[in-house]
């Protein structure tokens, strides 16, 4: 099923009841700006979702630094927005889609299939003169009922398992400096999980925040089996989405994101990390 709609789709469906548009844009440097430029304009009909407060759990010792919401927060984050059963979701953002994918994946973990991304992003939407406003919509709420399916999670056991059987093919996210831990600009310790490859997420983008075609999301992960279980990670859970969507476009289903990521696997002193570049061991 696809996972994105483009500009005029929108347009047509942008004053359909049924529709819930959220605006997912987030500056990880600057977390209060998001929520700034929304009130100073967005696409009609849109409400905020801040990475932060709404699509990320309380941080704690273990889970990284954008853990996974319960179910009983998501119950209320998106319930009050107005999202039921019934409802057609379009996230956007301004950030290559790693919000919007962040928000996407979530809808779909809790079991809301009619979720989608906006291909090209806010910016895009007002370069070509569409429909923008100040006003902040009134919503009524609507009962979100969680229905968090598996198939879309990985735990930290399971990533261990990994790890240890190198049974599942595990995906960084992260650039490749990142990876390769030449350099950790975020996370107290740099390098990457054992027997991890590398697919950066941005080479699933085109300029505008638009997505590669889902034969070019193909290409690039044409080394994997489309039968064999994979689980994607990058820092802390956001930007390995938008690799979870472009697989999913690419006809890869059995994909899993490590939601706690990077930052959740070094909260264990004991767990291993790698650094350097894999394809120059002897």
């Amino acid at each position: 099923m696809a996972s994105l709609v483009s500009h005029e789709w929108l347009l047509r469906h942008l004053h359909d009841e049924n529709t819930r548009i959220l605006d997912c844009r987030f500056w990880l440097g600057d977390p209060a700006k998001g929520a700034a430029v929304y009130q100073e304009d967005h696409i009609p009909g849109a409400v905020y979702m801040d990475l932060e407060r709404d699509l990320s759990g309380p941080v704690g010792e273990h889970g990284g630094r954008h853990p996974l919401p319960s179910a009983e927060q998501a119950a209320d984050v998106f319930g009050r927005v107005g999202i039921d059963e019934t409802v057609t979701v379009v996230a956007y953002d301004d950030q290559d889609g790693a919000m919007a994918a962040r928000c996407w994946w979530l809808l779909r973990y809790f079991g809301h299939a009619h979720v989608y991304v906006l291909d090209g992003n806010y910016s895009e939407w007002k370069k070509k003169g569409h429909p923008v406003t100040n006003v902040v919509p009134a919503v009524a709420s609507r009962p979100f009922r969680p229905r968090p399916d598996r198939s879309w999670l990985a735990t930290v056991e399971d990533v261990r398992a990994a790890v240890r059987d190198r049974s599942v093919v595990l995906i960084d996210s992260r650039e490749w400096k990142r990876y390769a831990g030449l350099e950790e600009p975020i996370d107290r310790r740099a390098g990457r999980i054992p027997g991890a490859v590398h697919r950066f997420w941005k080479d699933g983008m085109t300029e505008g925040g638009y997505w590669k075609s889902a034969v070019e999301q193909a290409a690039r992960f044409a080394d994997f089996d489309r039968g064999q279980p994979l689980i994607v990670y990058c820092g802390s859970g956001v930007t390995a989405c938008p690799n979870v969507l472009a697989l999913h476009e690419a006809g890869y289903h059995n994909v899993r994101l490590y939601v706690g990521s990077f930052s959740d696997w070094i909260s264990y002193p004991d767990h291993p990390i790698e650094t350097g570049d894999p394809s120059s061991d002897a």
